[in-house]
């Protein structure tokens, strides 16, 4: 399992950079600042969460505990909830469909899971021998 955790953490930075120069380059003008800032924030938690699901995948080479492999599961869900939501509300901003912020609420989710993944990774530590 380690090796999926590494090769999507590696597909997962690519994104990051490139969604991080889009951010940074390509939407000022087309949203507002806070629109920008919004994106900005998704961008920073993917990538946080990237070095995240790295380590993850090292500890479960050394470790094997099956908390790590929820652990690196959550840190994925996080992602996609969190920096997704995130990501989804700039492009509604952009696209003038006010109608459809209540995608924001989906935002807390993420960031549970991210809080739930790494108490995992914590518990999977000093458990293991």
């Amino acid at each position: 399992m380690h090796k999926g955790f590494l090769t999507t953490a590696a597909l997962l930075g690519l994104l990051s950079v490139g969604l991080g120069a889009f951010g940074a380059h390509g939407l000022k003008g087309m949203v507002s600042d806070h629109a920008v800032a919004t994106f900005e924030t998704g961008v920073r938690y993917q990538f946080y969460h990237v070095f995240a699901l790295l380590i993850t995948a090292i500890l479960y080479k050394e470790y094997n505990q099956p908390a790590l492999i929820w652990a690196g599961r959550l840190f994925l869900t996080g992602i996609l909830l969190f920096s997704g939501s995130l990501y989804v509300l700039t492009f509604i901003q952009a696209a003038v469909k006010p109608g459809y912020l209540w995608v924001g609420a989906i935002t807390p989710f993420g960031g549970v899971a991210f809080i739930a993944g790494w108490a995992l990774m914590f518990f999977a530590v000093i458990r293991s021998r």
